[in-house]
């Protein structure tokens, strides 16, 4: 059974398509199960878009839930559409996330962290003029923004957790051993399912997030995996499913999992 929870399109403001084009992708694919998981709002500011190529508006949540919930309508029998979303993490607009998305009746809330100390994670600039000492606090900083969103109980997935080596591959070189350790425990005592994301091959880092090595120490802490592709366009639905799938076998894993109306579903790998 093949499916694909992260895809966004066009109302993001840097994505392509709409999402009638991200389900049919799914069918050309292959993929039973296709979850659009489009960025929510900018909830922190009062402002209608503050950050309009990065989050849609305000106003658009309504339309992007109407528009996701015809199209599970119409491709029943097809496809099984999902409503999802895919919610930054900032600990102090944490209350007012919860409630704007507590609204809707998502099947699923992927929780990303994309900002440390108020510099997007994909910023290669933030590395420069940085002592050692300085680019482990960082991570351990980034570490511990995923565990306080384990931790929030406002997520069913958390989105890409090494993704900071994006733009910067040498940041998997930063020594923060127990830091990973204890935010692949807490994710596990949270009972919250890590993504593997297809997406890295579009930064400069190359490869999936996490590392395969991270997927080894998720396995030892028994931390659950599902699949995005954080497609930006349709040709990306799906992208390297199957070579995923091996690689998690290969690894130890027996089964991987989705999410529906918030319920988890097992799929045998």
């Amino acid at each position: 059974m093949k499916f694909d929870l992260h895809t966004h399109h066009f109302r993001c403001g840097h994505a392509d398509g709409n999402i009638r084009d991200y389900v049919e992708a799914a069918i050309s694919a292959g993929l039973q199960v296709i979850g659009i998981s489009d960025h929510t709002p900018y909830f922190g500011s009062p402002e209608e878009q503050p950050f309009p190529y990065i989050y849609m508006g305000k106003s658009e949540i309504v339309n992007y839930v109407e528009e996701v919930l015809q199209l599970k309508k119409e491709y029943e029998g097809k496809i099984d559409v999902l409503l999802g979303i895919e919610s930054d993490f900032f600990p102090k607009y944490a209350d007012i996330y919860r409630d704007a998305l507590a609204q809707y009746p998502f099947d699923y809330i992927i929780g990303s962290v994309h900002e440390v100390n108020g510099v997007s994670i994909f910023n290669k600039n933030r590395w420069k003029g940085l002592s050692e000492k300085e680019k482990v606090a960082q991570k351990e900083e980034y570490f511990s923004l995923i565990r306080q969103s384990a931790k929030s109980g406002m997520f069913q997935i958390l989105g890409h957790i090494d993704a900071m080596k994006g733009n910067y591959p040498s940041f998997t070189d930063i020594l923060t051993e127990e830091a990973l350790e204890e935010t692949l425990k807490t994710i596990s005592e949270c009972g919250i399912a890590i993504e593997i994301n297809t997406s890295g091959k579009t930064k400069l880092s190359g490869g999936w997030y996490p590392s395969n090595e991270i997927l080894e120490r998720a396995l030892f802490h028994g931390v659950e995996v599902t699949f995005g592709s954080d497609a930006h366009k349709p040709s990306r639905v799906g992208d390297e499913f199957e070579e995923v799938s091996a690689v998690l076998k290969e690894i130890g894993f027996k089964e991987w999992v989705y999410f529906k109306q918030k319920q988890k579903v097992s799929v045998p790998l």
